[in-house]
């Protein structure tokens, strides 16, 4: 049955609107990663002296050039990391699009649901954006200690952090908070390895930024399903 979600999820990728989700998730998170990529090396520049003297050398006046082009190259190399995280937090703020569109062509006789404010997508988006990086800087920690089930760790904690948050997100729209959270708890094991299932593909390029748009519409498929049960 999660492997019929994810095929009609899949079946949907097509869609205008996920399309449009996954484009704003992109766009939002480049421009972002840009703007930081610029702003540091700008303040490296800018507190490193134009040029100095040392003994028996003399005059120095590259180093604030090399600093500067050193902080874009760190940024760069951190931005591979960064940029599904925070493509994942960008996207989480429209996933209630996908939602949609998934509920208006698979269920269309269920009455419409008003949007979640502002506020609150911003405050769970944020707050999933907060979880991934705390959790999978402690996974990396671990690795260290795992050896070869590094990608299982991987998956398992990931797995566990996808399918709560995007089946929180599917299951919110219909039953509040307080209703997702009970519907959750009752199903939580299947959900989970969903959610792992979801994780997979996270450490292949190009792949991992369809995530955000595959798991929220896959789980919308799940809460519906589990819903009825």
């Amino acid at each position: 049955m999660m492997l019929t979600d994810f095929s009609r999820a899949l079946g949907q990728l097509g869609d205008t609107r996920f399309r449009r989700v996954l484009l704003l998730g992109l766009g939002l998170t480049l421009g972002l990663l840009i703007a930081i990529t610029l702003v540091f090396s700008w303040l490296v520049g800018w507190v490193t002296p134009d040029s100095f003297s040392l003994p028996w050398i003399g005059e120095i006046t590259w180093v604030g050039s090399a600093l500067s082009w050193g902080a874009v190259l760190l940024m760069f190399v951190l931005s591979i990391f960064l940029m599904v995280p925070v493509a994942s937090a960008f996207t989480g703020i429209f996933l209630d699009d996908v939602a949609e569109a998934v509920e208006d062509r698979h269920y269309p006789g269920l009455p419409k649901v008003p949007a979640m404010g502002l506020w609150d997508t911003i405050r769970d988006s944020a707050s999933f954006f907060g979880v991934i990086v705390v959790v999978n800087l402690l996974a990396l920690m671990l690795f260290f200690f795992v050896g070869p089930f590094a990608p299982v760790l991987f998956w398992a904690v990931n797995g566990y952090l996808l399918g709560r948050e995007y089946f929180q997100m599917a299951a919110m729209r219909r039953l509040g908070r307080e209703g997702a959270n009970r519907l959750r708890a009752r199903h939580t094991g299947q959900i989970w390895v969903a959610g792992t299932l979801m994780a997979m593909p996270l450490s292949i390029p190009i792949v991992n930024l369809l995530i955000p748009v595959l798991g929220a519409a896959t789980f919308t498929h799940m809460f519906h399903r589990l819903n009825t049960e």
